[in-house]
């Protein structure tokens, strides 16, 4: 368990483009005060553009990711990133963006994991503060997914994937405090299937998406000649559907790396509660959207302990 707060050790760039908005970004990660927690800053806005605090309280959208919007500046799919921050430990620092979105690399948390992971972090003078639940949290929506958040004493995460899928199936993953992050859920990236990716352009999302950057599962055969059509959009030569109901263009990290991307995403939606979270998170069919709904009510109780005067770091 961590007892005080920890910020990088050293400043890091990313570029590549967006997954939504297809813009090139360009983002650097630096080391910040003790309390400063983690803030965004829209380089490409001005010096008069606020700071974005990585908090629940300004999401505004969680479709395909998760967006942050204070007074007009956004931030959209942050989740990866602020995964690798949280399970990593990481409580302060600047992010400054030079466009709306966080560049999606390869769908994954990999390379911050990767950099994060070799420099080591820098403890600061501070205190953690650990929000500590004193009930369990339900939650349930019309899309069927459903969470529980029970009090313990460490944190850990459940998750339990069912798309109705044969290519998928049924998937599990789990993180808890021995779970190597790095090499074990950071590597995971996101998916979509074949039959939505025509809804998703036509709707002016996926933007920068390619076959770099997600999987894509093929349900059902596919005439070539659409799988032809396809491969001129993402600009390869060509494409098949394997046995397995993958694109051919890749192949997987872990039988179970649908599952372990959920997680990462639970990670990175839970981080923006505020404060780490001692709590056994159980999570079915789980998304952006009740993610950032259980995340509201957990930044809801922590405010209430704190307002009470109650130690949160112990």
């Amino acid at each position: 368990m961590y007892t005080n707060q920890h910020t990088l050790k050293h400043k890091y760039e990313f570029s590549g483009k967006g997954l939504h908005t297809g813009l090139k970004v360009n983002m650097k990660i630096e080391p910040a005060p003790a309390n400063f927690g983690i803030k965004f800053k829209r380089a490409d806005l001005g010096e008069s553009a606020p700071l974005v605090e990585a908090c629940v309280d300004f999401v505004s959208a969680t479709s395909r990711g998760t967006t942050l919007d204070k007074d007009g500046v956004q931030v959209l799919t942050l989740e990866h990133l602020m995964g690798a921050l949280y399970a990593m430990h990481i409580d302060n620092a600047l992010i400054t963006l030079d466009a709306p979105e966080v560049p999606i690399l390869d769908g994954s948390a990999k390379y911050y994991a990767e950099a994060f992971s070799k420099d080591g972090l820098q403890v600061q003078n501070a205190p953690r503060k650990y929000l500590v639940l004193d009930r369990k949290v339900i939650c349930r929506n019309e899309f069927g997914s459903e969470m529980v958040v029970y009090p313990d004493d460490h944190f850990s995460v459940d998750v339990m994937i069912d798309f109705n899928s044969k290519v998928v199936g049924n998937q599990y993953a789990r993180f808890e405090k021995e779970t190597d992050f790095a090499s074990e859920i950071a590597p995971c990236r996101t998916f979509v299937f074949f039959h939505e990716l025509e809804p998703l352009f036509k709707n002016n999302l996926i933007k920068g998406g390619d076959l770099d950057n997600a999987l894509v599962i093929v349900e059902k055969a596919v005439p070539q000649e659409e799988l032809d059509r396809l491969a001129g959009i993402f600009n390869v030569k060509t494409l098949e559907r394997v046995p397995e109901g993958y694109l051919s263009h890749t192949q997987l990290r872990f039988s179970n790396e649908l599952a372990r991307h959920k997680l990462l995403d639970v990670l990175g939606d839970f981080s923006l509660v505020g404060y780490p979270i001692k709590g056994k998170v159980i999570a079915y069919k789980s998304g952006h959207s009740i993610n950032s709904s259980v995340a509201r009510e957990l930044r809801t109780l922590a405010l209430r302990q704190f307002k009470r005067g109650l130690n949160l770091s112990r």
